[in-house]
């Protein structure tokens, strides 16, 4: 579900820390965006994260 169509980013797993430094589970989720992209000369819709949006933009200028 959470993954972008680009680079493959998807959610990874970690830890809370407390004060006391108990661990408890969470999880970190790319920060996804839908987003209009030419592909092949035609516009499509894809789910990108941020980073790969920054990188595209980069390439076209």
């Amino acid at each position: 579900m959470a993954v972008c169509e680009h680079c493959g980013k998807k959610t990874t797993f970690g830890h809370n820390r407390s004060h006391s430094m108990r661990a408890t589970k969470r999880t970190f989720k790319p920060n996804l965006q839908k987003v209009s992209v030419y592909e092949d000369g035609r516009m499509v819709s894809k789910k990108l994260c941020t980073r790969c949006i920054r990188t595209l933009t980069k390439s076209t200028k």
